[in-house]
């Protein structure tokens, strides 16, 4: 694995450095890439035991395209950040930054790569306002200097009644959870935003959009000579032309744009409930096979819900639902005892993730695995072949997905080696299992935090790589 040097700096040390503004040739004789980027679930986070984030990935790949490492920061809030940047403190902000007219005229940004909208966020159970006059004595706070404070800003023209409430110290992710918390009323936050955090906090929901679509691009100093700015350019040309950035976005947002808030509460009550009886037995079979444990919890809550008997209308059973064809070859002998079927489907899954093609990488990879888990190898198979033929990639997940569907329309089936299936089946089954298992990690997550502060020791954030 290639370590990225991550730097979590004070903004007093920053303002106390006082570098000049830098440029394309400067960075490269530096040696490392400065960015600004937050905490998120958009942007940047530990995941695991790795880094993760769609922004934080894009910044590293813009970081190897320079052929430099990658220095990460993150300011104690989003005004800093954009002080930060105008100041020439940092080479780029990569944080989700909405282009707005106001931010315009003190920073320069880089090319669009995504379109968010403004959302009003309320939370169940309390009464859904119709639109922003509807509002009443309920508190509203956004985060301050923030592009849903140029938008209310916009929209008090029409509505001189609307107040709000500016908070300086946490970010839209913050108050989204002071919503779930019910300490404050309403907030605004990005759609992308707010379809990130309901994995998480599965009681918020949208009232309305407040805006229109808004671009999101990075930003630089207005110093900036064009050096840097014309790179960035080729770099995102580069990947929207070879299909990366389509692809990074289905790795961050295809698998969470169709929330299910029942299917969630579920699964959290659950964690509680059921998962304790089994978790050893997935984590040593996660051990033994080389699988992240809570991937194989996640298989089985959707296969089962952690039911060990469990049964199917077509005869599968247990915890994994494994088949009498594939408990006979992974040497199951009982399919509802909890241990063999964790251990059987652990197997299975194993034996899918090798006989694909060595070329095919993570986390590519592990979703075909899981596809072939559902559906079968053949079938899979099948579908990579009329990727291939089709002009995509066949060892890209986002692209075999599109066309597995395809196996249940006669026209294309009959094209293929294995024939008919439910194509649509496995794309349901992968998108369902990622989200389980980001919400698994989202609670182990929250659990040591949890305890961190029970035991008043300080929270421990990602040291330097």
């Amino acid at each position: 694995m290639k370590f990225i040097s991550l730097l979590l700096v004070s903004l007093g040390f920053l303002i106390a450095c006082g570098e000049a503004v830098p440029h394309l040739e400067e960075i490269r004789e530096r040696g490392e890439l400065r960015v600004l980027t937050r905490y998120g679930p958009t942007t940047y986070y530990v995941k695991g035991e790795e880094l993760a984030g769609f922004e934080y990935e894009l910044a590293k790949r813009f970081a190897e395209h320079l052929n430099v490492k990658l220095k990460i920061i993150v300011p104690d809030n989003l005004g800093d950040m954009l002080n930060l940047i105008e100041q020439g403190k940092a080479d780029i902000a990569a944080a989700g930054l909405t282009i707005t007219p106001d931010r315009q005229d003190i920073i320069r940004f880089g090319p669009v790569y995504q379109q968010v909208t403004q959302q009003l966020v309320y939370r169940l159970g309390t009464k859904k306002p119709k639109n922003l006059t509807a509002l009443g004595d309920g508190q509203l706070e956004v985060v301050a200097v923030s592009s849903h404070v140029e938008q209310l800003k916009s929209l008090r023209e029409e509505i001189p009644s609307l107040t709000w409430t500016e908070n300086t110290e946490i970010d839209s992710s913050g108050l989204l959870e002071l919503v779930q918390l019910e300490l404050i009323d309403f907030t605004i936050a990005d759609s992308n935003e707010v379809a990130a955090n309901q994995i998480k906090f599965a009681e918020l929901r949208v009232a309305f959009n407040i805006s229109d679509p808004q671009p999101l691009a990075w930003a630089m100093p207005f110093a900036e000579d064009g050096t840097l700015a014309s790179e960035m350019d080729k770099f995102f040309d580069q990947l929207d032309e070879s299909g990366d950035l389509s692809r990074l976005k289905e790795k961050y947002y295809g698998h969470i744009r169709h929330f299910d808030y029942l299917d969630t509460r579920a699964i959290e009550r659950r964690i509680l409930t059921r998962l304790p009886k089994y978790q050893t037995l997935f984590e040593q079979a996660g051990e033994k096979f080389n699988i992240d444990w809570r991937l194989l919890a996640a298989m089985s809550y959707q296969e089962s819900h952690w039911d060990p008997n469990a049964v199917s209308p077509t005869g599968v059973r247990g915890l994994m639902m494994l088949t009498q064809n594939t408990a006979k070859l992974m040497n199951v002998a009982d399919r509802e005892d909890p241990a063999q079927s964790i251990a059987g489907g652990a197997a299975y899954l194993a034996s899918m993730i090798k006989r694909l093609p060595e070329r095919i990488v993570e986390p590519d990879r592990t979703w075909l695995a899981l596809a072939s888990y559902n559906v079968g190898l053949g079938h899979v198979e099948d579908a990579r072949k009329l990727t291939q033929g089709d002009g995509g990639d066949p060892d890209l997940w986002p692209d075999v997905k599109a066309r597995l569907p395809l196996l249940s329309k006669r026209k294309w089936y009959e094209k293929t080696r294995y024939g008919y299936a439910r194509g649509g089946e496995p794309v349901h089954y992968v998108q369902n299992i990622r989200r389980y298992y980001d919400i698994l990690l989202r609670h182990e997550e929250a659990s040591i935090e949890f305890n961190a502060d029970e035991n008043k020791e300080p929270k421990i954030l990602p040291s330097a790589l």
